[in-house]
């Protein structure tokens, strides 16, 4: 039966991947043809689904910074979308009741109150691989989005908490104490090497030290493995841990989206009633920009992060089945939001692939906040004196920053999305700042200044191609080079307008910079 499966996520992925929608899109219809079929989910099935979600929160928390956590506009954007969506969608729900809506006619106030709270949520899953694809994790946005998911966990655990009746152990106290033990965690870090046992670390990390023990003292486990992987976050190698486990847990993500089609007898009514929460959903991202918009953050951000959040979650499931358990909800409604679940994933996907598209729509219908009154996160950027222009501090970018700084007697600024790699930069000397290179805005800066030569030297070449079109459009007078991961990429940035494409397979940090140098001067 896992052959089925396998097969069926393989062929249903790699369709979705040729008609240029994220796989997961496929992933969740094969899991609804499968249904159909008569396949249910196998206990394997939810195993792996469930080490996946481990593995993903895991890989959060060692890229995660404790302190976010404390900004108003995560605590604060998260509590007041979660009360507002919440009771928005009870007022909805009610009214739907009052028209004899079939499923919902029935329905008490706590029922009411119930699924509401769960059609609050945003899935965790969803929006950290929409990020990851996109490389924009660590983009202001990205940090905003993720801050947000992280406190409605903490929401979850006080639910679950109160809903089951369970309290948890008075040993829970005693997870205070973990930050004590970091120094113990990172000293095992540098023992493990680089290899296998690296990786046995992490899963043991994961599985063990943070799900197995959050379980024991009566949290919910999958809190564990974020909180255990946070406390790994300050050490040098937690990106390497991190990249060790990339392909694993990937892997066990397809179970998980798998398994969220699976999850459901759609009957027609289901169906319906999945729809109509469908229809619903704007009115949650709409909240979602009112919240950041209310907290002072630029359209993009403001935007992207609304689209990262802009589905229903998979908690909304685990709400549905423990509610279905004590008899407060029927088995229709269970399978409704299951498939509303998996479609406002299908429907997210469409909406985040055409993210760029729906950002020039809100420009033209929002006007930008005043410069001075922007959150200080996403405030302008002003580049000086500077003369080269590299955009993406990653690896290539670096070597290309350190190669040209001789020739042009430091007028070199780097500008990456991620606060990680700018304060790293920092603290090595070199002029880093935040940006974003297909903010409209950073580009009417980047006019005004003496820019000579611009490294377009971001890790996807739909970010550097965007770019491109943002410099031509405002006339730069001076040279452009840019990367791209494979040829026919490097060829479509030449027709565009890029004085120098290069392959980065091929070209790396500053051999980069000697062709540009060889090739525009």
């Amino acid at each position: 039966m896992e052959l089925i499966y396998l097969s069926a996520a393989f062929w249903a992925g790699f369709l979705a991947l040729r008609c240029k929608l994220p796989p997961l899109v496929g992933f969740l219809v094969a899991g609804f043809a499968l249904r159909l079929s008569g396949y249910a989910p196998t206990e394997e099935l939810e195993l792996a689904a469930n080490l996946g979600v481990t593995l993903l929160l895991f890989t959060i928390g060692l890229k995660l910074n404790a302190k976010n956590l404390l900004k108003g506009e995560i605590w604060g954007g998260a509590t007041v979308h979660n009360l507002g969506s919440t009771a928005i969608f009870a007022l909805l729900i009610y009214g739907l009741k009052w028209l004899n809506v079939p499923l919902l006619s029935e329905f008490t106030w706590h029922q009411v109150a119930l699924l509401s709270f769960a059609l609050a949520f945003s899935s965790t899953v969803f929006a950290i691989k929409i990020l990851q694809e996109k490389g924009e994790l660590n983009a202001i946005y990205g940090n905003l989005a993720i801050g947000i998911l992280v406190m409605q966990d903490i929401f979850a655990v006080v639910f679950m908490t109160i809903s089951t009746g369970k309290v948890p152990e008075i040993t829970a106290l005693l997870l205070f104490a973990l930050p004590l033990l970091r120094p113990l965690l990172y000293r095992l870090l540098d023992w493990a090497g680089h290899g296998e046992v690296l990786v046995l670390l992490g899963i043991f990390m994961a599985l063990v030290f943070g799900v197995a023990l959050f379980q024991f003292v009566g949290l919910k486990p999958d809190l564990g493995a974020l909180i255990v992987g946070m406390l790994l976050a300050g050490h040098s190698k937690s990106s390497e841990l991190s990249k060790s486990l990339f392909n694993m847990k990937e892997l066990l993500l397809v179970c998980f989206f798998l398994n969220i089609g699976l999850s459901a007898t759609p009957s027609v009514e289901a169906f319906k009633l999945a729809l109509i929460f469908l229809l619903l959903l704007p009115l949650k991202g709409a909240l979602y920009f009112g919240v950041f918009r209310l907290f002072r953050f630029r359209l993009r951000t403001v935007t992207f992060g609304t689209l990262s959040l802009f589905n229903y979650s998979e908690f909304g499931l685990i709400v549905g089945g423990l509610a279905f358990k004590k008899g407060w909800m029927s088995g229709d409604i269970l399978a409704a939001i299951a498939i509303a679940v998996s479609l406002s994933f299908i429907f997210a996907s469409l909406v985040n692939a055409n993210g760029y598209r729906v950002y020039q729509w809100v420009l033209a219908k929002c006007q930008e906040i005043r410069s001075d009154r922007l959150n200080a996160k996403d405030q302008s950027i002003n580049l000086g004196d500077a003369q080269v222009l590299v955009l993406g501090m990653g690896r290539i970018g670096t070597g290309a920053y350190d190669e040209l700084s001789e020739q042009y007697n430091g007028k070199v600024i780097g500008i990456d999305t991620r606060v990680e790699t700018v304060d790293h930069h920092q603290r090595h000397g070199r002029n880093t700042l935040i940006g974003d290179a297909v903010d409209v805005d950073f580009w009417e800066r980047v006019s005004e200044v003496n820019i000579e030569l611009i490294l377009l030297a971001m890790p996807h070449s739909q970010a550097n191609a965007l770019a491109l079109t943002q410099i031509k459009e405002l006339n730069f007078k001076g040279r452009v080079a840019a990367i791209a991961k494979y040829p026919d990429e490097a060829q479509e940035l030449l027709e565009m307008g890029a004085d120098a494409a290069f392959n980065i397979y091929r070209e790396a940090g500053a051999g980069f910079a000697r062709h540009v140098k060889e090739q525009l001067t």
